[in-house]
């Protein structure tokens, strides 16, 4: 027993069993050579990480064995990370584990390095879940960045990177992402990284305010300015002074208010509705839109003067199909919340729920995850959460109904795996998918993809 983190390498041929443990020597390994001492290994030991070879006896040249092997860890411990290495069937193997619950899938000949790399991220993953488990059990909620988001995915980080870099400049914010994507999450997060942070933070939802009624909201208004002004009231840039007013949907801000708006963000004074007498307040500005704010822009509904003036720093959200690996990870952060509060009897997830999670293109990214999440912990009769819990038939992906599109799907997928395994190199990246660096070029520009 040791301190380094446990290595499960269930493979029957023993010369190789002694190469992975001679290159694995940072981790402490376990062997086993069938489903059987692989089984035993890993209830004694509760091992992280799995590499499995699904060529195992009775069955050496199949993959039977293998897979109810599979099949058998993950129903025992399904936070465990299962890399499936085969040279039987490899293309048709890979979709089947990955399917079936594994986390990734290498084929045979074993190149040691590049394996290696994909242990090395299962290890970092399945650390990441584990310390967002033990946050949520400690009532922390299970954050990671900003305070409150929880992710792994490499697109997140680099956002959540970006926005502590600028939480202290004296600049305004503009977020883009699609709904459900946690702008207001990220936007809290700014505003706690920053020297704002002991100031008050206030959001107002443009698009949910009548037009009327918004300029009060933000500007406030004196006593008599108009019918119902009962008492001076201070509007939300004024409540935000010495803080950060988060401003969500602002493309739907009419044009007359954006004047007003650009006024304020040029000379940092403000005038209640009803009074010329100008107040200055010091509130920073942080917005955010699904909406084209430059297509609007050339369409005469919002002033580009004041779309500089808000976007002097553009923060653009990735989605959650964009965020590889996040859904799994979410759906455990929530289930440990949700099932704490409402079902204490589940415990995870089977693995075609996994897979369900992996594959559904999550139109209505994090929070519709979050409602199917609740949903399903409330509804669900077992232990393990099952795709029909979820209610991820996916039959009825859009995306996976027409063969080309699932093809350019799975494309898209493995491209980003292999470009964030090899930090954004290319070459790298190339040989970790099999093609010429020529050919992965190709893909970018057939599916318009950056490195």
């Amino acid at each position: 027993m040791t301190d380094k983190p446990r290595l499960l390498i269930v493979e029957d041929d023993e010369g190789l069993q002694r190469q992975l443990r001679w290159a694995y020597e940072d981790y402490d390994v376990i062997v086993a050579g069938d489903r059987t001492a692989a089984i035993d290994a890993l209830r004694a030991m509760e091992p992280a990480v799995v590499t499995l070879d699904l060529g195992l006896p009775p069955d050496p040249d199949g993959v039977s064995e293998g897979f109810a092997t599979l099949e058998e860890i993950l129903r025992l411990k399904p936070d465990t990370k299962v890399i499936v290495a085969s040279g039987h069937g490899a293309r048709a193997s890979a979709l089947r584990a990955i399917a079936s619950g594994a986390y990734d899938f290498y084929q045979k000949p074993v190149d040691i390095d590049t394996l290696g790399l994909i242990v090395a991220r299962a290890f970092h993953l399945h650390a990441i879940e584990q310390e967002n488990a033990r946050l949520a059990a400690s009532g922390a909620g299970g954050q990671t960045v900003l305070g409150s988001i929880v992710t792994a995915a490499p697109e997140m980080l680099k956002v959540a990177r970006t926005i502590e870099r600028v939480a202290n400049a004296n600049v305004s914010v503009m977020l883009l992402g699609a709904s459900g994507t946690g702008k207001e999450l990220l936007a809290r997060g700014l505003h706690n990284a920053s020297d704002r942070a002991n100031g008050t933070f206030v959001a107002i939802n443009c698009a949910a305010i009548p037009e009327n009624l918004l300029e009060a909201e933000l500007f406030g208004y004196e006593k008599g300015a108009f019918t119902g002004a009962v008492k001076t009231t201070e509007g939300k840039i004024e409540l935000a002074e010495g803080g950060t007013l988060f401003l969500d949907e602002v493309g739907d801000i009419p044009l007359p208010l954006q004047v007003k708006l650009l006024r304020f963000l040029q000379e940092r004074v403000i005038e209640r509705i009803g009074s010329r007498r100008t107040i200055p307040v010091d509130t920073r500005i942080v917005c955010a839109t699904h909406q084209d704010l430059e297509a609007m822009i050339a369409a005469g509904s919002f002033r580009e003067d004041l779309y500089y003036r808000l976007a002097e720093i553009v923060v653009r959200i990735p989605t959650l199909a964009e965020r590889h690996g996040d859904a799994t990870l979410l759906a455990k952060h929530f289930l440990t919340r949700f099932a704490k509060e409402m079902n204490p009897a589940v415990r995870g997830f089977a693995p075609d729920a996994l897979a369900a999670l992996n594959d559904w293109t999550w139109p209505g990214n994090v929070r519709e995850l979050e409602n199917r999440m609740k949903r399903a912990v409330i509804m669900a009769e077992g232990k393990l959460l099952t795709a029909a819990d979820l209610d991820l038939d996916m039959a009825d992906n859009a995306e996976l109904i027409n063969l080309k599109a699932a093809r350019e799907m799975a494309d898209r997928r493995a491209i980003r795996q292999a470009l964030a395994r090899t930090e954004g190199n290319v070459s790298n990246a190339a040989k970790l998918l099999g093609i010429s660096r020529p050919t992965l070029y190709d893909l970018f520009k057939q599916y318009d993809l950056q490195a």
